[in-house]
């Protein structure tokens, strides 16, 4: 059977994750499984977010967004990049929030090429599921995108979600792109955002998924150990 051109941009399967040599708060992230949107507790969404950034090609925009991730980022949140950086199979920290709002968690880089990156979520993180991060050119304008596919982990998420989390998430990434084109000379750029309910239902099934909140365990200071 002849393999895929791609294989070597995709992590291989793991049991669980392993967090390599950062100086990061690692429990929340370490041991943990990959939770794809089918695992999660609430409804699914996918989330799009836009802007153009002219006269740069796609694969200068995605080298420059894997080596400076985190500099993208709201001040409030900090990216904790793996050893290799962001390449298939790496891990890397998250922790961001302030107050009781604290948080810390990761992400395993699921696929990486010269035109996008793809993160998947740990067991706990706010949301179970997929974001992928690209960019194209169409009718000669450039454009960088975040994909998100996700469903909140558990009910206590769902709340959150409904009541402003999602909200903060559509300004983190509005942020991001906003300070990646930026750093291209465009300042104040439009970012265009697409929200879109993919599975209105809740899946009570995963109620259990509680039990590993990364904002809980966080909170208690579980998150520091691993």
């Amino acid at each position: 059977m002849t393999e895929p051109k791609d294989r070597d941009n995709w992590a291989k399967p793991v049991e669980r994750l392993h967090v390599g040599d950062v100086d990061a708060p690692k429990g929340n992230v370490e041991g943990r499984r990959v939770n794809t949107a089918m695992h999660g507790f609430g409804q699914m969404w996918q989330k799009t977010y836009r802007v153009s950034i002219p006269e740069t090609s796609p694969e200068e925009i995605v080298a420059t967004w894997k080596a400076r991730f985190g500099e993208f980022w709201p001040k409030s949140n900090k990216f904790y990049p793996p050893p290799a950086g962001i390449a298939p199979g790496e891990v890397a920290v998250i922790a961001g929030g302030k107050g009781p709002t604290k948080l810390s968690t990761g992400v395993l880089v699921m696929y990486a090429d010269a035109t996008s990156f793809a993160y998947m979520t740990p067991e706990g993180h706010p949301f179970a599921g997929t974001i992928i991060f690209s960019s194209h050119t169409d009718d000669e304008h450039t454009t960088a995108q975040v994909a998100l596919l996700i469903r909140n982990n558990d009910p206590i998420y769902e709340l959150g979600f409904k009541l402003y989390t999602s909200r903060l998430e559509d300004r983190m990434w509005q942020h991001t792109l906003r300070s990646l084109a930026g750093a291209y000379g465009v300042e104040d750029a439009d970012v265009e955002t697409e929200v879109v309910c993919i599975d209105p239902k809740r899946q009570w099934d995963r109620f259990g998924n509680i039990y590993k909140n990364s904002a809980l365990r966080t909170l208690l200071r579980r998150d520091r150990k691993g």
